[in-house]
């Protein structure tokens, strides 16, 4: 096996996606430690120690104290490459959440024990499963007193409508927990006593040999009877079923007290797939092709206040990246030097000189990217296959507070815009300004970035829901555009229709038929 090849197998890139509060960030910080990508995790909620996650990087997410972004991470553990794509758990981001999972290999979903599956976690669960995407549970928390685990398996797998399979199985809960029971290892990994005492091992027949302080605890006999249980009437354990995304691997464990955390990391990076192929125009692209591409899936402005810098994210699906290299749009044809490029762990860089298909890079962006960009090297032309872009539903009215500061305030805007949490319109007879987006809080994150990144005050004023449908046949007549069926241009000078409901919308289908409408949700798969 050549050196490169050897490079692209040993990469594992995955998002951690779950419910907000469910311990998301927490878990991403303690596998950083265990990659000794950070020396020191502090307790993530502790915003008067001034310890913040160091994935939630964004001024506005250390004053909540939650990810609003998609913070990537990188680091080595025992001969792997592991790429960490923390998503923002908040349900008014899910458009970026949904992009960053186009870019992974596989997800680690996080459950907390005590609330189970909840909706923001079924709506990405669902996506995963649309995408194909191979999913590792994180039963968190078990450190509480929470649900019994039958129950949470029994909801998992009634809820999800997937087969799952413990590779471990907690003794005990709350304040009465002792430890997990792993069954993968075949071994008992202890709770809260001496690194040289944490780990028992057992027989043959899954016990504990000899005398041990465990074998005294009722808990340490309820375990082995559930563990009988799942032996006889659980799913059998299947490498191919998990890599196919059939069959979910389950962890039990507790992020905040980083206790099974690092026999979940170890397990998953035995099982996660491989750099996958990827569907192109010219059909699957093959990781281990010496052609260099990637694509676009995330675009941020002002990582570094300082230096007003905006960071296009790459996930390199095939050949080798070089810094220095040239390499070709896919979108306008015209060479481009890849000349600036950075490695991540969440807002700390460092210069990235070499990195191959699995790889998350970020490369600096003077305007020239856009959301959904492949970039090629070779002959053949080709791009990957489109992003999903939402149809926002919710629509302000956005002016300067400042006149004076009209040159900050359109910067700010069309760099905040490019970053696609936000979609930018213009009244086509009034040219007035208006946002749309997915959830309130994108709003409230735009109107905070504005004036702590430009220094600009902004008005916002509510225009309410509405509907937006494109225009097939962009030749219309201008007067058509009313208060009940807004005619805009979108940041691309498309024309689309803001319909004020379901009613409007169907009224004006039926009086305008020759007008061909569409709704780009429909055309991202």
């Amino acid at each position: 096996m050549t050196k490169f090849n050897e490079e692209v197998l040993s990469r594992r890139t995955f998002a951690i996606i779950s419910h907000p509060d469910a311990g998301k960030t927490t878990l991403t910080e303690k596998l950083l430690l265990f990659g000794g990508a950070i020396r020191d995790a502090g307790t993530v909620k502790g915003k008067k120690t001034g310890k913040f996650a160091t994935s939630d990087w964004m001024e506005i997410e250390k004053q909540r104290g939650i990810s609003v972004t998609s913070s990537v991470m990188q680091f080595d553990y025992d001969g792997f490459r592991v790429n960490i794509l923390d998503t923002p758990g908040h349900q008014d981001f899910s458009e970026d959440t949904y992009r960053t999972l186009t870019a992974v290999d596989s997800a680690v979903m996080i459950i907390d024990s005590a609330k189970g599956i909840e909706e923001q976690t079924l709506k990405l669960f669902k996506v995963c499963r649309m995408r194909g995407i191979p999913i590792f549970t994180f039963i968190n928390k078990l450190d509480r007193e929470g649900r019994t685990p039958l129950e949470l398996l029994a909801e998992l797998e009634e809820v999800l409508g997937i087969e799952s399979y413990p590779m471990n199985w907690p003794i005990g809960m709350g304040k009465e927990f002792l430890g997990i029971y792993d069954r993968h290892h075949n071994r008992i990994e202890q709770f809260r006593v001496e690194e040289e005492q944490k780990f028992v091992s057992l027989n043959e027949d899954g016990e504990i040999d000899g005398v041990h302080p465990l074998k005294d605890s009722p808990l340490y006999e309820q375990t082995l009877e559930e563990i009988m249980l799942l032996n006889e009437a659980g799913n059998s354990f299947s490498a191919e079923r998990v890599s196919d995304g059939d069959l979910i691997p389950v962890f039990f464990g507790s992020a905040l007290t980083n206790f099974g955390v690092q026999t979940f990391l170890e397990s998953y990076l035995e099982f996660a797939p491989v750099p996958q192929a990827r569907n192109s125009t010219t059909g699957k692209i093959d990781p281990l092709s010496t052609d260099f591409s990637g694509f676009i899936f995330k675009i941020q402005a002002n990582m570094n206040p300082a230096h007003r810098d905006r960071i296009a994210f790459l996930r390199i699906c095939s050949g080798k990246f070089e810094r220095g290299m040239t390499v070709t749009l896919s979108r306008t044809g015209k060479p481009i030097k890849l000349a600036q490029s950075t490695q991540f762990m969440a807002d700390d860089r460092s210069t990235v000189n070499e990195a191959v298909a699995g790889d998350i890079i970020g490369l600096y962006d003077p305007g020239t990217y856009q959301i959904g960009d492949t970039i090629v090297t070779g002959k053949d032309q080709f791009e990957y296959e489109r992003l999903p872009q939402f149809t926002p539903e919710l629509f302000v009215r956005v002016t300067a507070k400042n006149v004076m500061k009209q040159k900050h305030f359109h910067k700010g805007i069309q760099q905040l815009v490019q970053e696609g949490a936000i979609q930018l319109f213009k009244t086509v007879k009034t040219e007035e300004y208006l946002l749309g987006a997915v959830g309130q809080l994108q709003f409230e994150v735009f109107e905070h970035r504005m004036r702590n990144e430009y220094n600009v005050e902004v008005n916002m004023e509510r225009v309410g829901s509405k509907i937006a449908r494109w225009i097939e046949n962009e030749d219309i007549n201008e007067n058509l555009s009313n208060s009940r069926s807004l005619l805009v241009h979108d940041r691309y000078d498309k024309k689309a229709f803001l319909f004020e409901n379901d009613f409007a919308l169907r009224w004006f289908q039926e009086k305008n038929p020759e007008i061909k409408l569409y709704n780009p949700m429909d055309r991202s798969e």
